[in-house]
């Protein structure tokens, strides 16, 4: 019996087992195997061991990308969760127009991410919508050119990131907000602690679950970002938005250094692992203590 039972187990698990290897472990490996060839894209390669690693370590482009992608993954962990907490605590302190903002803050997701770098890249032209409004205000003062000084425009790739998921944040945090006990938070109200007392010592213990999904989600996303870099400053200014992802593609795309990127795409897998579970296990961590 037991024996016919782990057969019939075995038989349901064997097609995603399957596809799973056919489509993840098989690639995964390919290219493990490929970044270690001369490799230039076609049939013909042959093993090097680690040169293109070593290439790849006294290569200022890398390493610049690596710390763009980083910096990147920072600005819009920390922005956007922050913006969807502060949306999400709004929304659960106003029921009565709860539904009808929620809908507005997720409609930025329902846009594809090329056709959101698109309008954002007039919203950022000089002569653009930014511009223009800050003119209309009387600040012309604040004017500048956002995606053509290096010192902005990551910032401001980061921006449209923020802008299209802070309301998928938003959703994740105001689902915790909902689970929280309505006994426990009376018994805060008619204790008098309100306002930030009550955020501070109550809601946000019991976010941590929601804010864990948050941030492991945002972590990943915003380390594997493509669209935006490549569609608002294809890299630029001065390479001063080339992330680890814009840099694979030009090497196997353009670079005629096929090989080399896909050891850059390996280096980017091993960062996403490593920063992601890294952050998720303190987390998960924070969660248990609470």
């Amino acid at each position: 019996m037991i024996h016919r039972r782990r057969a019939t187990m075995a038989a349901f698990l064997l097609p995603a087992i399957t596809v799973y290897a056919v489509f993840m472990l098989y690639p995964l490996g390919r290219g493990i195997y490929l970044s270690m060839t001369d490799s230039l894209g076609g049939p013909i390669a042959h093993f090097v061991g680690t040169e293109q690693y070593r290439a790849m370590a006294d290569d200022p482009d890398v390493t610049a990308a690596l710390w763009h992608t980083i910096l990147y993954a920072a600005v819009v962990v920390i922005a956007q969760n922050g913006l969807g907490l502060l949306f999400a605590s709004m929304l659960f302190r106003r029921p009565k127009v709860r539904k009808a903002l929620s809908v507005t803050l997720l409609t930025p997701t329902l846009v594809s991410p090329v056709m959101a770098a698109f309008i954002w890249s007039y919203l950022f032209a000089p002569d653009g919508g930014i511009n223009a409004l800050l003119g209309l205000l009387g600040l012309d003062s604040l004017e500048h050119v956002w995606l053509g000084d290096t010192s902005t425009a990551l910032y401001a790739v980061a921006a449209v990131n923020i802008w299209m998921f802070a309301g998928y944040s938003c959703a994740i945090f105001l689902a915790g907000y909902m689970s929280l006990p309505t006994e426990l938070l009376d018994a805060a109200a008619v204790d008098g602690a309100n306002g930030w007392r009550r955020f501070r010592s109550i809601e946000w213990p019991m976010l941590a679950p929601a804010l864990t999904v948050n941030v492991t989600l945002s972590l990943i996303g915003s380390l594997k970002v493509f669209e935006f870099p490549l569609v608002l400053t294809n890299g630029g200014p001065a390479g001063s938005t080339e992330t680890l992802t814009t840099l694979v593609y030009r090497n196997v795309f353009g670079g005629g250094k096929f090989a080399l990127g896909i050891a850059i795409s390996v280096l980017l897998l091993v960062t996403v692992v490593v920063l992601s579970s890294a952050t998720s296990s303190l987390l998960r961590l924070r969660e248990r203590r609470i």
